[in-house]
């Protein structure tokens, strides 16, 4: 087990470089509707600050990168919400899940932008809040505020204990 912890550990200081771009990749596909319910990123970002500590490679510009990605996601999922509207129903897998709408839309209106914040760390709800705030209007600045400051606090906690972890394994 530890030849294998060696050899990942090796491989991730060898490639450090991409650290940067995978990190923001991971970041916004995690944030981006819909593809969140497919793409295990609360476990990737543990394993990433574990790795990031075990390897040395710097945590800030890793969590940068995080932080932006995870709120271009949310951007443009709110985006794309705002632009469809009620068309978004008939989209997969809202055309599969039509409760979900309702469930997400009470949500929404009982915490306002709040809600995007609070999403950010539930994975059943990461995947339609900031949709619904662009289907529901919520205002672009409401919503950007929350997104940006809640981007910024879930990559820090995701990433950190994994680091420090990493580090004190490494």
């Amino acid at each position: 087990m530890q030849d294998l912890m060696r050899a990942v550990i090796g491989f991730v200081q060898d490639h450090a470089a991409y650290a940067v771009p995978i990190a923001f990749a991971l970041g916004f596909l995690k944030a981006l509707a819909f593809v969140t319910m497919v793409v295990p990123g609360i476990t990737i970002m543990l394993a990433m600050g574990t790795l990031i500590g075990a390897s040395g490679i710097e945590f800030m510009p890793v969590w940068l990168a995080v932080s932006i990605g995870s709120g271009l996601g949310d951007w443009v999922s709110y985006a794309i919400g705002y632009r469809l509207k009620d068309r978004a129903r008939h989209i997969w897998p809202l055309r599969n899940h039509p409760e979900w709408l309702p469930r997400g839309e009470r949500f929404f209106r009982r915490f306002g932008p709040m809600s995007v914040v609070l999403c950010r760390f539930f994975s059943p709800l990461r995947a339609t809040v900031p949709l619904l705030c662009g289907i529901f209007e919520m205002p672009w600045l409401a919503f950007q505020l929350a997104n940006w400051a809640s981007a910024f606090l879930w990559a820090a906690l995701l990433l950190t204990p994994g680091s420090l972890l990493g580090a004190w394994l490494g």
